[in-house]
């Protein structure tokens, strides 16, 4: 039986295929991106097939169209392929066929992708909130700097209330700085109207999820944070380890080391936050984390004020606390049963 390894270059109009046969590419295809035309390419084939892409925006529409045509489906980190593919020349058909390449030599890293649509849905809206956060932040923080070039400082009634706003633009007397703001402000408020529109959305789309409830019920989880941290990991059996959960959250220590000293031996390994993470989960996790550590009379507190006493730094115990969070809704998770505080003492 005959083995293929294939490497599509996906991009909007055009998606272009290289079909590698014990090392040499045998066929080329240059197809719309779509999934009838790609799946007439890969239902062509008699044999095992492997099938790559970079992630991408479409990795998770095709995989979950696409996945059922092949053997394997792996959608590649592009970070890990930049140096190859950045090497000689460059064009859609040569990307195709170093994927292919690359593929068969199994140095492709893949990233997870949902099966479930559902999932995948919830997901879209929980990316589109936190947009739609970040742009009403960056609107509020222009208005801010907009009073600044007058000399004027804005209270957060006026900022965020609309009907404050005419009151306030009275009192400063500056026709100047109330035309602009009345301009800017209409963008914060159309922001601000979307922000509580994805919020509604995701929070019905995540009542069929009963793990979300039980997240909630964890000291500096509230809705989005459990819903972002359900929706990005997807499923608890996607990590073997706790130690990879925590990696892929930002607050895994990674292991680097290289030379040896005077004598020989090798030096003394260094630990640090991996830099290539998810930033949306790490800043979930961690404000989770600080929440916790802020409020009263929970296990996550006790547990950073014993590491701060027996001597370890602040930033190191909030990690550490970040940690024991995830391992705890990691066991939630897998036996899909409600937040126990005992499950923080047990947990490493």
């Amino acid at each position: 039986m005959s083995t293929y390894y294939i490497g599509a270059d996906v991009h909007s109009n055009s998606t272009e295929i290289a079909i590698d046969k014990r090392g040499k590419i045998v066929a080329r295809y240059s197809v719309p991106t779509s999934i009838p035309a790609i799946a007439n390419v890969l239902d062509s084939l008699q044999g095992k097939k492997y099938f790559a892409i970079e992630e991408g925006p479409m990795s998770g529409w095709l995989y979950r169209n696409l996945s059922n045509k092949v053997d394997d489906f792996i959608s590649s980190d592009p970070r890990r392929n930049k140096l190859i593919a950045s090497d000689g020349d460059k064009d859609d058909k040569i990307d195709a066929a170093k994927l292919a390449s690359l593929l068969r030599g199994g140095f492709l890293r893949s990233i997870h992708q949902s099966d479930d649509a559902g999932r995948a849905e919830l997901k879209h809206w929980v990316s589109l909130y936190h947009d739609r956060v970040r742009d009403a932040v960056r609107s509020i923080n222009k208005i801010r700097a907009r009073c600044r070039m007058h000399g004027v400082k804005i209270s957060r009634a006026a900022l965020c209330n609309p009907g404050s706003r005419a009151d306030w633009l009275l009192e400063t007397n500056n026709r100047a700085l109330a035309t602009q703001l009345n301009m800017l402000w209409i963008g914060y408020d159309a922001t601000a109207r979307q922000v509580k529109l994805a919020k509604r959305q995701l929070a019905l789309l995540g009542k069929k999820y009963e793990i979300i409830q039980f997240f909630g019920q964890l000291p500096g989880v509230g809705l989005i944070r459990a819903t972002t941290l359900f929706a990005y990991l997807d499923t608890p059996w996607r990590f073997k380890k706790k130690n990879k959960l925590w990696k892929y959250c930002g607050v895994g220590l990674q292991r680097t080391t290289s030379g040896t000293d005077k004598k020989g031996k090798p030096k003394p390994a260094r630990l640090k936050l991996p830099w290539a993470v998810n930033r949306t989960l790490k800043n979930a996790v961690l404000g989770a984390t600080l929440s916790a550590i802020n409020q009263k009379n929970n296990a996550f507190k006790e547990f950073y004020e014993r590491m701060v006493q027996d001597g370890m730094i602040t930033s190191n115990a909030r990690h550490a606390v970040a940690r024991k969070m995830l391992t705890t809704m990691w066991a939630m998770w897998k036996t899909n049963s409600p937040f126990d505080e005992s499950l923080v003492f047990l947990s490493n």
